[in-house]
C-alpha cells in the first residue's frame, strides 16, 4: 500500500503519470503500460463473452436449502466455500452463500427464462411458493403474472426475502 507521503511527492495519484524517480512509481508505470499494450480495447478480456453467475445471499443456509431444493426443485451440484452451487438449465448455475445482506435488495436478484410462465407458476404454487402481486405504473400482475415489454413475468421471494422471477418472452 502506498503512503500519503508517496502521493504528496508526485504530481498525479496515478503511478503511470507520476513524475518521480521513486522505484515504486517506475514499477507501477511499467506494470500499467504492459497491461494497456498487451490487451488493446476490444481484446480478449472483454466480458461480453464470459459467463455470469448469479450469487444469491442467504441468512440461514439450512432453511434456504430446503426452499431451493424442495420448493423450487433445484439439485445441489456442489458445496463450495461455505455455499452451495445449483445447476440450472442450459449449463447455467447459481451460487447460494451465507450473507448478513440476504433479502435486503428491493430488486430482482435473478430470473429464470421459461417456455410457459403460467405452467411454471401453477407448479410452483402447488409446491408452496407464493407469488408477489404488483399494481403500479407499468406493472400489474394478474394471478401473479405481469405481461408487458415483450414478456410474461412472475416474481416470488425465497425463504430469505430475495426477489426472484420467472419470465417468458412473448411477441410484442
Amino acid at each position: 500500500m502506498l503512503s500519503a507521503d508517496y502521493f504528496s511527492r508526485n504530481t498525479s495519484c496515478f503511478p503511470l503519470f507520476a513524475d518521480s524517480k521513486d522505484e515504486r512509481s517506475r514499477s507501477f508505470s511499467i506494470y500499467f503500460a504492459e497491461i494497456s499494450t498487451t490487451h488493446p480495447i476490444g481484446g480478449p478480456l472483454v466480458l461480453k463473452n464470459a459467463a455470469i453467475i448469479p450469487y444469491i445471499p442467504v441468512s440461514d443456509m439450512s432453511r434456504a436449502r430446503k426452499f431451493y431444493e424442495q420448493k423450487i426443485g433445484l439439485k445441489a451440484k456442489e458445496e463450495y466455500a461455505g455455499g452451495v452451487i445449483y445447476e440450472c438449465g442450459k449449463g447455467s448455475w447459481i451460487f447460494m452463500y451465507p450473507s448478513a445482506g440476504a433479502g435486503t435488495s428491493k430488486a430482482s436478484t435473478a430470473f429464470w427464462t421459461v417456455d410457459d410462465v403460467a405452467a411454471e407458476v401453477r407448479e410452483l404454487k402447488a409446491r408452496g411458493v407464493f407469488f408477489e402481486e404488483y399494481d403500479m405504473p407499468g406493472v400489474k400482475t394478474v394471478n401473479g403474472i405481469a405481461t408487458g415489454g415483450g414478456a410474461k413475468t412472475a416474481w416470488f421471494k425465497d425463504s430469505e426475502g430475495n426477489i426472484l422471477a420467472i419470465s417468458q418472452r412473448v411477441a410484442a
